[in-house]
């Protein structure tokens, strides 16, 4: 079974098939070998905040040197996202092989499991294959008959906020619901719970007291917010001062006390968690897609939130980023969602809405949530795609904010950062066609002399630089010089769609016109040099940031070719009509050592440039 094959495998049996119950699931991992009875959990059970807790209480967790596994749903952008250890995701291989020893059970049962059961057995064997001490298990939905309820009593039992959600299964009032959810106490652990309604609170205290379970309840009054920005939140609690949460609003550092009182009770009962741990753990805390920032300059907010005390949250947290702004807001929900009530919070606080279908069976056609929203009285279009959708926002300049579920916003943190970089190439490229033909040699001819000056230049033996194109920077003064220097130049060729070439002519005969209409060198009528053999490589770009960061031409040759100039001085190559002020960056992207324009050369020193003189 291939990876592929396996994932395929588990989502054939789709949400809509689920129904509650453990009958399944304890079957399944009775053949197994009881995989979960090897394993201690903290069980964390809610409507809003479970992931963000788990998240904090498995970062906690693992600074304090336990090897720590993690189980959330849905995942964003990867499959395996759902099962974790020490923070890394379940290995695809793993995956495959383990979901081939479960298919061979599950396969073999009357009743078959549902795609959450055949996740939860999976995590199982993965968290008792590799030795984890302790596994934040996050509930699936509600929690007695939820199939992670098949454990025996965990360490911690939490219940996060309480609000009313999938009332078909659960009930129809906070009292049955925080019952349903109250269902993962167990007689041996300790209960933590999010001071909800007196309802709640009543349920899970009635709940404890028949269990003869100890219950914390979170002390928010003894919360103190000390900073607060887009950078993340810095607070104290109970002595701990100055704890930095990397998780943007006040909801947050509500989850977050949740989680330091859950610590207090793992301590309770002999788990070692020193305070560095918790300090630590809180500031190395990731959790995607919770009013996440995809991008600074311009602006773009993720968030996560799909039901309508979420948009409430979202509203406040807009009010405190984004005082006195109207942001333009991205949208997609799902068809069995309220709405109107999550459109209310947020019509004061959008300039528009664009709308999108989420890419799920359950989808509310983007049409109809415009029709949703021109009925509320709010301004809203239509987007084809999530790119399209993305693009349209950003060219609409301002803050972008998008939100209104989960399965949109893998779709989005998938596809942003390529449909930012279309957008921003655009632009960096229109403002450089702009410059006039004089400007542009006036601008060669300073970018030129600063190269000449710089120490890149002066150690280099063998440089790679290119024939301008189009509205490039010219570089021939550069070449002629050079020359001169006794350095030996070699340049690009395009051999194929994907591979790049470094080559130095034998004579003036070895040139051709690329697939691109540039000037390149001929395979046949040059030497071809390595990469690592290259000391100095001046590139061309499309933009750039003060921080040095490159956005490409587009055809990415440069951008596989780079990585592999281990010894070589990279230096990008433009007009400061394409400076940017944030390049959108992938994990890929490394910043040049330096990027020279006519005005700056953008240096990694300390100060970070050096203004040129006329």
């Amino acid at each position: 079974m291939t990876p592929e094959e396996a994932v395929s495998y588990i989502e054939h049996y789709t949400w809509s098939s689920t129904r509650l119950g453990l009958e399944r699931t304890r079957a399944l991992l009775a053949a197994m070998g009881e995989p979960q009875k090897r394993l201690k959990f903290v069980h964390v059970a809610g409507s809003n905040g479970k992931g963000s807790t788990c998240a904090m209480l498995a970062s906690i967790l693992r600074r304090a040197g336990y090897r720590t596994g993690l189980y959330t749903s849905p995942y964003l952008q990867d499959f395996c996202e759902r099962i974790q250890v020490d923070g890394q995701n379940i290995p695809r291989e793993t995956l495959a092989a383990i979901t081939a020893r479960v298919r061979n059970i599950a396969d073999a049962m009357d009743d078959h499991p549902s795609q959450f059961e055949l996740v939860t057995a999976i995590a199982m064997a993965f968290f008792a294959d590799t030795g984890c001490d302790i596994v934040v298990l996050e509930v699936g939905m509600g929690g007695a008959l939820d199939s992670t309820n098949v454990i025996d009593a965990p360490e911690v039992a939490v219940i996060t906020n309480i609000t009313l959600e999938h009332t078909e299964y659960l009930g129809g009032t906070l009292r049955e619901i925080a019952a349903a959810k109250a269902g993962t106490i167990k007689p041996g652990c300790d209960a933590v719970v999010y001071p909800g309604a007196p309802e709640v609170m009543e349920t899970v205290a009635a709940v404890c007291a028949e269990n003869g379970v100890p219950l914390r309840r979170a002390d928010f009054s003894a919360l103190r917010t000390q900073a607060d920005s887009l950078d993340g939140q810095v607070f104290s609690y109970r002595g701990l001062e100055a704890l930095r949460l990397p998780l943007l609003g006040a909801h947050q550092l509500r989850n977050a006390v949740v989680a330091l009182t859950c610590v207090e009770a793992l301590r309770a009962r002999g788990w070692s968690i020193p305070d560095g741990a918790v300090r630590c753990g809180l500031a190395e805390t990731k959790w995607p897609a919770r009013l996440e920032a995809l991008h600074r300059e311009p602006l773009f907010l993720l968030d996560g939130g799909h039901n309508p005390q979420c948009a409430e949250a979202l509203a406040r947290c807009m009010e405190t980023y984004l005082p006195g702004q109207r942001a333009t807001v991205l949208m997609g929900v799902l068809a069995d969602k309220d709405v109107s009530d999550m459109l209310r919070p947020m019509l004061p606080h959008a300039a528009r809405f664009l709308c999108l279908t989420p890419d799920n069976p359950r989808a509310l056609p983007a049409a109809e949530l415009r029709e949703a929203i021109t009925a509320l009285g709010g301004d809203a279009a239509v987007a084809d795609s999530v790119a399209d959708g993305i693009c349209l926002a950003l060219e609409r300049g301002g803050p972008v904010v998008a939100f209104g579920s989960l399965y949109l916003a893998g779709e989005i943190r998938s596809a942003f950062p390529r449909v930012c970089k279309r957008v921003q190439r655009r632009a960096c490229l229109d403002a450089r066609g702009a410059l006039s033909p004089e400007d542009r040699a006036a601008a060669s001819q300073r970018i030129v002399r600063a190269i000449l000056a710089s120490a890149q230049y002066r150690r280099a033996k063998t440089i790679l630089l290119y024939k301008a194109f189009g509205s490039e920077v010219d570089l021939s003064a550069l070449e002629t010089q050079a020359l001169r220097d006794g350095k030996r130049l070699v340049f690009p060729c395009c051999a194929d769609r994907t591979t790049m070439l470094a080559l130095a002519p034998r004579g003036a005969d070895a040139w051709r016109r690329g697939a691109f209409g540039i000037r390149e060198p001929t395979p046949e009528g040059s030497d071809r040099v390595a990469p690592e053999a290259l000391d100095l490589v001046l590139c061309p770009c499309s933009g750039f940031d003060a921080a040095r960061h490159r956005l490409g031409m587009g055809a990415g040759y440069y951008d596989r070719f780079l990585p592999q100039c281990a010894n070589a001085a990279v230096c990008a190559v433009a007009f400061e009509a394409q400076r940017l002020d944030q390049i959108c960056t992938e994990a890929t992207d490394i910043p040049m050592q330096a990027v020279f324009t006519e005005r700056a050369v953008y240096t990694s020193d300390e100060a970070g440039k050096e203004t040129l003189k006329s």
